[in-house]
Formats: C-alpha cells, structure tokens, sequence
C-alpha cells in the first residue's frame, strides 16, 4: 500500500529520464509541457518570494511569461511591493507546484530587468483592458474605493480613445536567473525523488545532486 492512489498520472517521461537529466532548462519545458495537458488552470502560475527592507520574506502568485537558458521571465508594476523588492534586492525565487502531476520545481537566483524592446513587445499582445488597466492601478497602494479604480479605468479609457496604449514606463519585466533548480516528484511512503541543479554563474556549467526527500 503507498501513499499515492493507484490513478495517479505519470507523464511520458518516466523517473528514470528525470534523473539522468544533465541540464534542467529542457527538463523544465518538459515538465511544464505536461503541465499545460493536465492542469485545468494556470500552468505557468508561480510562487515568487522576496524579501522586503527589514528582511521579511513576502510571496505571491505570478504567470511566467517566457523561460529560456537566460532565466525565468515575469512582468509587473515596478511600483509594486514586488518590484520595489525586486528592484532593492535584485534576488529571488520561484516555485511552481503542479498538484495533479505531484511535481514541483524551486528556482532560486539574482534578478535582472528585460530589455525594453522585451517589454514593449510582451506588452503589446495583452488586451486593451489589460494594457489600460496598468496605466489605471497604482499597484499595492492603498486604495480609498472600487469607484476610484473604475473611475481611474475610465479616465485613461478616454485618454488612449481608439489609439495605440503604449505601455507605461513603470511597468516591465523582471528576468530570474537561476542558480539553483530543484526538481521534486512524490515518492510513495513519502520517498519523493529531488534532483538539484546548481551553479556558481550564469554561464558556469550546472553540477547536479540528487537530495534526500
């Protein structure tokens, strides 16, 4: 008898390709690709933490929007909680929890800002609600009703009209570039496999560990 019901789903990768992984950015696109057939919502959706001025850690959820072997992309208000973090610190990191695969994976690392033109572009395919609604939010700040919000939505609904919503200059891309990534299975009897993947610099090779669960 194990701890995990005999439905439980496995992807096409068995265990044993999971451990002989020597480089994890492609074993992560595998992972997520599962991911995206099996969980119904959101899976791009990450846990990012950082750590504000008095060292207390903060976390939220947050969408990937693109991973390659620079690092793990995200976008948001600079203005935030998050990004005033991400901008003092310049360190983060990431966990992706994908329940019905029983899988997650932990990225740590320094944090750089993307490109303009990155930012641009990205911006550019979000709706126009969206793209408006950047310009409207003063993200984190208190907020002294819902009609100030929708009045906020409104005023720069008139000010853009039908015209192009450029993208506004507080808000863009942060880019984590990992470190150290961590791939965890469940196990039965609670035996869960963890490979981790570590480097000294982001162009060092990766050493790889397998880790007690």
């Amino acid at each position: 008898m194990t701890d995990r019901p005999t439905d439980d789903p496995r992807s096409a990768l068995t265990l044993g390709d999971f451990s002989a992984a020597e480089e994890p950015v492609r074993l992560f696109a595998t992972w997520l690709k599962d991911a995206e057939a099996k969980e119904i919502n959101d899976p791009n959706g990450m846990a990012l933490a950082t750590v504000d001025a008095e060292g207390f850690p903060d976390v939220r959820m947050v969408l990937l929007k693109g991973f390659d072997a620079a690092g793990f992309v995200f976008y948001t208000n600079y203005e935030s909680k998050k990004g005033a973090e991400l901008l003092a610190t310049r360190k983060a990191a990431l966990l992706f929890h994908w329940k019905s695969l029983r899988r997650q994976v932990r990225v740590r690392g320094p944090v750089e800002l993307v490109t303009e033109a990155e930012a641009d572009a990205y911006f550019a395919t979000r709706s126009r609600t969206s793209r408006i609604g950047a310009w409207a939010s003063r993200q984190s700040r208190p907020l002294e009703s819902r009609f100030a919000l929708e009045k906020a939505v409104a005023e720069y609904g008139l000010k853009f009209g039908f015209g192009e919503v450029p993208r506004p200059p507080h808000w863009s891309g942060f880019r984590v570039v990992p470190r150290a990534i961590e791939f965890w299975h469940d196990g039965a009897f609670r035996l869960h496999d963890r490979i981790e993947f570590t480097r000294a610099a982001p162009d060092a090779p990766w050493d790889k560990v397998r880790l007690y669960p």
